[in-house]
């Protein structure tokens, strides 16, 4: 039966989860492209799939519905369909190489850098409180599916640093005071990026024990926070 009416309760639901505080309430969030929700069902997440092609058919309860229902919940211009209702990532302990994040506002940089921590084999994104939502539609799409294959926890990141294992060195960027990135101990690294704009709070970078920059062309005063992750990143991984 194809759900055609947007005042059934089940449209006004998903409708409900393109708001963040509703995705925070009910913990679920939505996901566009068939590439995406195929990720999200090797993890186990997808809750229900929502439809407009009759031919779909997937191993989760699917509901069919109208073009005009797809309309009202897709977040894409060119439209979409199929839409899954996932189950948010669940927070584990922290492991491997971390990367924590203050107040990033960018959802394209917070995707990049979750896909280079996967690239990189940094095992732990953790992010401020003020950082974008993870479940933000701009975020999951720039992941290219990758956010299913990180450890991700949102916390305050000062009493985080605070109480961090001391094995791992805690490592923040400054671009005129800064060591070399190539030349710092690559044993476990908890590497901190700070906004797009101010950079790293000073009462986050003083619990830091490096702070580093990267080497470049004099004519660039700086990249974007998702280049410079991603470059830093990669100079972890290839020691």
């Amino acid at each position: 039966m194809e759900i055609t009416s947007s005042s059934n309760e089940k449209v006004k639901a998903w409708q409900k989860l393109k708001q963040k505080k509703y995705r925070d309430i009910e913990g679920l969030f939505l996901i566009e492209d068939e590439h995406l929700i195929n990720e999200a069902l090797s993890h186990h997440l997808v809750k229900e799939i929502i439809t407009s092609d009759s031919s779909l058919t997937y191993p989760v309860p699917t509901f069919y519905v109208s073009e005009h229902i797809m309309k009202l919940l897709t977040d894409q211009v060119s439209g979409s369909k199929v839409i899954g209702v996932s189950k948010k990532i669940e927070e584990q302990e922290i492991k491997g190489n971390l990367i924590i994040l203050d107040n990033i506002q960018d959802p394209g940089n917070l995707g990049t850098i979750i896909r280079s921590a996967v690239a990189f084999n940094f095992k732990t994104l953790v992010l401020s409180k003020e950082t974008v939502d993870l479940y933000n539609p701009k975020v999951i799409r720039a992941t290219e599916g990758m956010l299913f294959n990180l450890n991700i926890i949102r916390t305050d990141i000062i009493p985080f640093l605070k109480n961090l294992s001391s094995n791992y060195l805690k490592v923040t960027t400054d671009v005129k005071m800064g060591k070399d990135i190539k030349n710092i101990d690559k044993k476990e690294i908890a590497l901190v990026i700070g906004n797009e704009g101010k950079g790293v709070r000073e009462e986050v970078a003083n619990l830091c024990d490096e702070k580093v920059h990267i080497k470049m062309n004099e004519a660039c005063e700086s990249l974007n926070a998702g280049i410079s992750a991603s470059i830093l990143m990669y100079e972890v991984f290839h020691g």
